[in-house]
């Protein structure tokens, strides 16, 4: 079964904002090996997580694996997104699709805060 995975991010109006996800994405799809990983936005910006949906769909996708990139147990995470999720649903009956957990509270995200003090202070001289 082919697999797709779908990194959803909030969105920005600031589209190097947006550019960082897909080179997470370029990341993530050398790291993993899966053929299909997709970027979708929930607002501000395209591809709405819809459209995201169906270029997985249309790439082959048996599979979806739907993965917040978000930070927090907000409500985009708990209803906008589960919401997403069953909209798509009724549109690929045919697609299995799960969401994923959101990045929350993670050991790695405290060691990418450490390393941002030490650059943050040596580019200050406050060494």
């Amino acid at each position: 079964m082919e697999t797709a995975i779908l990194i959803m991010a909030h969105g920005s109006r600031i589209p190097d904002a947006n550019q960082a996800v897909h080179e997470i994405a370029a990341m993530v799809k050398k790291m993993t090996g899966y053929d299909i990983v997709e970027v979708s936005f929930r607002e501000q910006h395209a591809p709405n997580i819809q459209k995201g949906i169906d270029a997985c769909v249309a790439r082959g996708a048996e599979r979806i694996l739907l993965l917040p990139y978000f930070l927090y147990m907000g409500a985009h995470v708990l209803e906008d997104l589960p919401a997403e999720l069953e909209e798509a649903r009724q549109r690929h009956p045919q697609v299995e699709m799960a969401m994923g957990k959101h990045l929350g509270v993670h050991h790695k995200l405290a060691e990418i805060v450490v390393e941002r003090i030490a650059q943050s202070l040596t580019e200050q001289r406050w060494y």
